[in-house]
């Protein structure tokens, strides 16, 4: 029997595109978003509208002030700074609790989720290749069998790839390109240990990219 993915409700397909548009940039920082116009540009109504907002609003995409105007929340230097090292945190942890449960077709779909990566970079489409880039760090993580960390690690990867939009030119992708190849490359070669000190490794060069990337505008976005 062939697996198949579920349809997400109206309430998780607003979520998810909403977060897209945010991540991508489509909204910027400071747009003000309302219900009516949300819900008549993406085809819904305005219930499955509000719940998006309230669940994007508690992953820190969105701020609402005391009188309820909801706005796409600004993204500083700092915050990419503190979400590098939660992700460092998360992610290092369950790559190291997952690695040595990792299987030879683990392996293989992390070397075909890296080609994705790097293509997608090459062409361009940044939404993909930060998919394809989550889901490698997330086959590791799974094969540790901890779902709520998973959660939490999927939760800093949807704020952080507000930063990431800068574009595939971005010096900013060169450590995950680096650091991902040659830790599958450690993979595959046996040596899982050395592995995951190359993955760490990653957030280390990734931290100093974006501290030395420029910021350009008065509420500290990229």
């Amino acid at each position: 029997m062939s697996s198949f993915e579920v349809p997400p409700t109206r309430r998780e397909a607003v979520t998810q595109r909403l977060r897209a548009e945010i991540a991508s940039g489509a909204l910027p920082p400071g747009t003000l978003l309302k219900d009516a116009e949300l819900a008549g540009r993406l085809g819904v109504s305005i219930t499955p509208v509000r719940e998006a907002i309230t669940q994007l609003a508690v992953e820190g995409l969105i701020d609402i002030s005391p009188n309820r105007t909801r706005t796409v929340a600004g993204f500083s230097q700092k915050q990419a700074l503190e979400l590098v090292d939660v992700m460092e945190l998360l992610a290092g942890t369950g790559f190291a609790r997952g690695v040595d449960n990792l299987t030879d077709d683990d392996i293989a779909k992390m070397r075909l989720r890296f080609t994705e990566y790097v293509d997608a970079l090459r062409t361009g489409n940044v939404p993909a290749a930060g998919a394809s880039g989550a889901d490698f760090s997330t086959i590791v993580i799974m094969a540790g069998g901890n779902r709520e960390l998973q959660s939490l690690v999927d939760l800093v990867v949807a704020r952080s790839l507000r930063f990431q939009s800068l574009g595939p030119d971005s010096p900013i992708w060169q450590p995950w390109i680096d650091g991902y190849r040659e830790t599958l490359e450690l993979l595959e070669a046996g040596d899982r240990i050395s592995a995951v000190v190359r993955y760490r490794q990653i957030y280390v060069e990734y931290r100093a990219a974006v501290e030395a990337s420029l910021w350009h505008h008065d509420d500290g976005t990229p």
